[in-house]
Parts: C-alpha cells; sequence; structure tokens
C-alpha cells in the first residue's frame, strides 16, 4: 500500500488487519520502489492513492514492465485530460470484455479498481475485484504506431511479467477455489518472424544471454534458477520461438564453451551434462504451449 493520507492508511490498514491478508505500507516512493523491487515477485495487488503525483510513480511501473492488480484511491476532483507521455504504452493494454474501458477511464491499467475514501469499509472486496479482473487482462491488442516505437525486447519482458503473476494468481485461486485458470493470447506482431532484421538479432542475442546466465548457474544452489527459466520460456513463447530454435541457441553455446575449455587444456565432456539444462527448458516450453491450446480445440 502506497497512500499519502495518514488517516487513510490508517483505516485501511484496521481493516485488512485480519490474517487473511499480509499488508505492507510504504511511506515514500523511495520506499514503495525499493520493497517493489524486492517482493514484486510475491505481491498480490497494490493499492495506491492518487493525490495528484502518482502518474510519475505510474509511469514508472510502466516503464519498469511492472503489471499488478491494483485497487486505485483517485483525486477527489475530475480528472483533466491527461497520460499523453504513457499513450502508447497504455494503448497495448485491454480488458479481454465486450465493451473495454476507454483509456481516459484508468490511470494505470484497464484491469484496475477505482473506489473513493468512503468505500474504503469495503476494501477487501474491491481487492477480491481487483484479481478477478486482472486475471482477465491482455496485452494482445495491436502495437503502438511507428512513431511510438516500442523496444520488443522490452515489450516481451512487459508480457512475461504479466502472464507470471496471471499464473501465480491463478494458482493461488486453484487451490482455494478449484479455479481453472486462464488462457494467455499473444500477439502476432511480435513473433520472432514478423520482426524486422535488427530486431530480431537483438531478441536472440538477448535469450541467448539469458540462456547462457542459466546454464552458468543451473547446477548452484542459487534460489531464482527457476524464476530465471521461466523468464526465459515466458519470453520464447511470446515470441512463438520453437523448440528447435531453443537447441540451436544451446549448441552455439556450447560450441563457445568447448572452444574456450579447449584453450584452457580442460576436458570439454562436463558440457554433456548441461543436456539436462536444454531438457528442463524446453520441458517448460513444450508445457506453456500446450497449456496455450484451448480445450474445446
Amino acid at each position: 500500500m502506497f497512500v499519502h493520507s495518514e488517516s487513510l492508511a490508517q483505516s485501511l490498514s484496521q481493516i485488512l488487519s485480519s490474517d487473511r491478508y499480509t499488508l505492507h505500507v510504504t511511506g515514500s516512493e523511495s520506499e514503495f520502489f525499493d520493497f517493489l523491487e524486492q517482493y514484486k515477485q510475491q505481491l498480490d495487488c497494490l493499492v495506491l492513492q492518487d493525490d495528484g503525483s502518482l502518474l510519475p510513480v505510474i509511469n514508472r511501473l510502466l516503464e519498469q514492465g511492472t503489471l499488478l492488480p491494483v485497487v486505485i484511491f483517485p483525486k477527489e476532483i475530475e480528472r483533466t485530460a491527461h497520460r499523453a507521455t504513457t499513450h502508447h504504452l497504455l494503448k497495448t493494454i485491454q480488458i479481454t470484455e465486450n465493451s473495454p474501458p476507454s483509456q481516459d477511464d484508468y490511470l494505470f491499467h484497464a484491469a484496475e479498481v477505482q473506489l473513493g475514501v468512503t468505500q474504503s469499509p469495503e476494501i477487501g472486496e474491491f481487492i477480491e475485484k481487483a484479481i478477478a479482473q486482472f486475471l482477465s487482462l491482455s496485452t494482445a491488442s495491436s502495437l503502438p504506431e511507428p512513431s511510438a516505437a516500442v523496444d520488443p525486447t522490452a515489450e516481451l519482458a512487459t508480457r512475461s511479467f504479466l502472464i507470471q503473476q496471471q499464473r501465480r494468481l491463478s494458482e493461488k485461486l486453484k487451490e482455494r477455489l478449484g479455479y481453472l485458470g486462464v488462457y494467455y493470447k499473444r500477439n502476432p506482431q511480435l513473433f520472432l518472424r514478423h520482426l524486422s532484421q535488427n530486431d530480431r538479432q537483438k531478441l536472440l542475442e538477448n535469450l541467448k544471454l539469458e540462456y547462457r546466465e542459466i546454464v552458468l548457474k543451473y547446477f548452484s544452489q542459487e534460489d531464482n534458477l527457476n524464476q530465471k527459466i521461466d523468464n526465459f520460456v515466458d519470453k520464447a513463447f511470446f515470441a512463438d520461438i520453437s523448440v528447435s530454435r531453443i537447441v540451436e541457441i544451446h549448441m552455439e553455446l556450447m560450441e563457445e564453451f568447448s572452444k574456450q575449455l579447449k584453450l584452457e587444456g580442460r576436458n570439454e565432456e562436463v558440457l554433456l551434462d548441461y543436456r539436462l539444462t536444454l531438457i528442463d527448458v524446453i520441458a517448460h516450453l513444450g508445457e506453456m504451449y500446450r497449456r496455450s491450446i484451448p480445450r474445446e480445440l
């Protein structure tokens, strides 16, 4: 929670003091982003207050590709025309309903929930609504106009983070409610085969660097290795990258390592162990593609 009103913060803290919630209150923008950087993979919902200074916070969240369920207490006065600087980011995110809200109706993304201060006693219900709507959020809308070009790698990272959060939240709901999960749509304009030559090369180089880090840490005790694999697989999934392309990345990396080991006079047979890394990543990617197929098909 990041609100500037002390009375509102105290009121919400009391309402959300039950065992059902784990609440962390931040009093400054720096504290908010420090906490977010450390725990954003575990957060279920943000509670924000717009007192006229929220837009820079939202801009920063969008620039970082951080999309989470959110409940917002907007300014009590009517909002003026706004958010021209983030128009190209916000327009790529639409709620999957027949009549998606207009961009001028929301501050952060189309799945946000807004409420007045007088409705704060009902904050629990609004949090539930924010999470439910977030599970229907899709980034499958059209990309921005060329004049507002978005880095494909950054766009894929945003989509990757969104699908990770949706997956995590749907799993929590599945444990509690028997929730069947959600299906995710991809934007064909971000498929590897549809990118320009430069963007395609940039994406493949980025994936190769990420895969290299996975290989180097695979047999270590690093706690976030699975997260690194998930990040890599999600990006590959959104770019519609084939398993054979992943194998190529693996073989190119093994060849580089082999040359280095030969120069150092070391045995290159150790590289055979990293076939396990390839199998692990391919299994994750295969599961992503399997789950993306609608059941009715």
